[in-house]
This record gives C-alpha cells, structure tokens and sequence, in this order.
C-alpha cells in the first residue's frame, strides 16, 4: 500500500458533506476555513510520538481517539468552537488494520465534535501523530491565561490523578500497585488513553470565566502557567480537590502527587469571579460537566496548599517536562 492508497483508504471520506465552515478539504495544497464572521481563529498543535507519549502496544483505536482529544482540549480551554483539523503521521510501516482502527478512534470523535479532517501528511519514520487544529472564538470571549485577577475562584473540572494512577499501575510503580484496590487499572485506564475534551464547557464558560487552562501536564504546574501570565498568587484547598475513590487508598503523599502533579488529565482549571458563581454552576449545568471551587487567586505570586485547618502544608509544585 502506496502513500496516497494509505491516504484514500483510510482518510478520505468521500460521499460525506463537509460542514459549511469548510469551504475546501483534503485534495488541494491547503484548506480553507470559513470562520464565522468577527471570530478569531484559535489554533492548537499536539504531537504524539511513540514511546515518549504512549506505548508501543497500545490500542490503535484509543491511539486516534487521544491524539485529537488533546488538540480539542485545547480549544476547550480557550471557550473555541471546532473547526477542522490536519494530520501529520509518520509511520514505520503501512499496516491495514492498525490504520483502520485508528482511522476509527480518529473519526469517532472528530464527528462527535463537527470537526472533520481537512488536509494533513504521511510519511515513513518512527510513529509519531503531529494534529494541528482550528477553531473560532469571539475576541471578548476568548479565555486567556493571562486574565486571571486576585480574588477570583479557582476551579476544576472532573477529577485530576486518575491517568497518573494508571500509567503508574502500567509501569508497576511499587507504591501504586501496593495500595490500588483490585481492578483499579482496568477501571482507571480509558482516563490515560481515552480522555473526555471539554468543549462544552469550555464554550459555556465563554464570557463567564476570567482565565483557563487544559490540564496536561498536572494541575499544580500547569495552574503555574495561568499565575505568571496573570502576575498573580493562589491558594489551593486540599479537601475541596475531587478525589476518585481508586486515588483514596494511596499514602498521602502519592495521593498529593496524583491530585496536584499528575498529568494527561485534560480537565479545564479555570478562573471566575465570585460573583460568577451561579453562571459557573449553570455552565456546568448545560454542560453535563462536573466542577469544583479549589481555592482562590491571591495577590503576589506564591501556590500554596492548605489542610483543613487553613495550615499550609509543604509541596513542590512539578509539571512534566520533556527535556528535564
């Protein structure tokens, strides 16, 4: 199977009509979007390569689920609408069914979310999926990491620490196969290799929310991000953190670690004012999306996490990092 039967086979789609914010497709040297009018484009980039960011067994149909949803989370966390997206995948060899199951996982989602492939680039090379994708968002209503301001709530969506337990069970970590319950890895799993993008959310919280992140890297320094852009400090409530029921057995340590310092977790952590409280809670409400107050933004620059009493306790904040 040549380059352009792999690209005909298994993603083109022809007979399909194309959403009217796509005015030309795969075919040509480009794509041409179709932004509504007043709209910014949001645009997002996210490669996956094998053995750094999944393993080499992994379920090929999970594989092109994860690798759009992390480009869709992105645009969740600016409060965008999807548009489209392109493909680039390097391939060590042309494998039919591994294809088509990724064509699969792909797809799925994409047509969840209205947002078709629109152009892209296969090559021979060790495996690698490089999506960049396309969305609109009001100027007014974009939600940036640097509008955080000092007496803000801080929120998060879902639960953060379950992909860390998971991949952690996956490499048989001692203190995380010594203290899951039994099934936790079976139970946890699809949160590693099949994460929710908040896109509902996301656009629901447009106009309600100060500032956003997606959570890819862990919630402590990932929430670094949005202090430093803003020039702001915070204050995290450990109790308020939403807690799976398979994080609850680990020491406290680990379970901190998950919580705060986890990654691959693809949740919105996001600022709003107090006085937004009800519009967050009816975001989430027309969402279907869970959220939980965390803290507050402060003044200064410092992350601290606090007891029950109020105490800060002693933690260092980490984020993944490639080159570390």
């Amino acid at each position: 199977m040549g380059e352009f039967e792999l690209i005909r086979r298994h993603f083109q789609r022809p007979g399909r009509n194309l959403p009217g914010q796509v005015a030309l497709g795969i075919g040509d040297d480009c794509a041409l979007l179709r932004p509504a009018p007043g709209h910014q484009l949001a645009v997002s980039t996210d490669m996956l390569v094998e053995g750094r960011h999944f393993f080499a067994d992994v379920d090929p149909e999970a594989l092109g689920h994860k690798a759009l949803a992390v480009n869709l989370s992105d645009l969740a966390a600016m409060g965008a609408r999807p548009l489209g997206f392109t493909l680039a995948l390097a391939l060590p060899r042309a494998d039919d069914l591994w294809l088509a199951a990724l064509a699969r996982g792909l797809f799925a989602l994409a047509d969840a979310h209205a947002c078709p492939l629109v152009g892209g680039d296969t090559t021979r090379g060790p495996l690698n999926l490089c999506i960049t994708v396309f969305g609109e968002v009001m100027p007014d209503r974009a939600l940036r990491r640097d509008a955080a301001r000092a007496g803000d709530d801080l929120y998060v969506s879902g639960r953060t620490g379950e992909a860390r337990l998971a991949l952690e069970l996956m490499l048989g970590t001692a203190w995380a196969s010594g203290h899951a319950a039994p099934g936790a890895l079976q139970r946890l799993r699809s949160r590693l290799e099949r994460p929710t993008p908040r896109l509902a959310l996301g656009q629901a919280l447009a106009g309600v929310a100060h500032a956003a992140l997606d959570l890819s890297d862990g919630l402590a320094g990932d929430l670094g991000h949005i202090l430093r852009a803003s020039g702001v400090g915070a204050e995290i409530a450990l109790a308020s953190l939403p807690l799976a029921p398979d994080l609850s057995a680990l020491p406290e340590a680990q379970r901190i670690e998950c919580l705060l310092n986890g990654g691959d977790d693809y949740e919105l952590l996001f600022t709003a004012a107090a006085t937004a409280r009800g519009a967050v809670a009816a975001a989430a409400a027309a969402s279907q999306t869970p959220v939980q107050r965390i803290g507050h933004i402060t003044e200064g620059s410092r992350l601290r996490l606090l007891d029950a009493a109020g105490h800060a306790i002693g933690f260092q904040p980490a984020s993944f990092d490639h080159f570390a």
